[in-house]
């Protein structure tokens, strides 16, 4: 009989991937007083994510290189910075983020390489949540 294997973090991962793909986009801001959420425009902000580093078990901190065109420019890079997409058993699949050129926008300090990866959860024993954000184009 194949043993169950309990794996924590695609646990933990998991609820990130419901709470992210159950964020409502909202076209129409209620401004009356039936609204169903506290707060206003315009300064409402929809998060849509939920950013993530992963650590391995001897504490190095995660790293996928990344290779991407910006305004015709081939731009390479490293980040520690992803969204969960997908998880399946103890595997997840990440969209790799980069910092922001643009810092302006507390609420968009990452952007989207377009680039995904898949981690093997059997590799990583520590998991840290940053700040929701919001990556634009999902």
């Amino acid at each position: 009989m194949e043993e169950k294997r309990n794996c924590c973090l695609a646990k933990v991962l998991k609820v990130i991937e419901v709470l992210q793909c159950n964020v409502e986009k909202i076209e129409d801001i209620d401004e009356s007083c039936t609204r169903p959420f506290l707060g206003g425009s315009p300064n409402m902000v929809y998060y849509n994510t939920r950013p993530v580093n992963f650590y391995t078990c001897q504490n190095n901190l995660v790293t996928i290189d990344y290779q991407m065109v910006v305004n015709g420019e081939v731009v390479t890079g490293s980040s520690s910075v992803f969204r969960v997409e997908k998880v399946k058993d103890c595997c997840v699949t990440v969209l790799i983020l980069r910092e922001n050129p643009v810092t302006t926008d507390a609420a968009r300090p990452y952007i989207s390489t377009g680039q995904y990866a898949t981690i093997n959860l059997d590799c990583v024993c520590a998991l840290r949540c940053l700040p929701d954000i919001v990556i634009d184009c999902l």
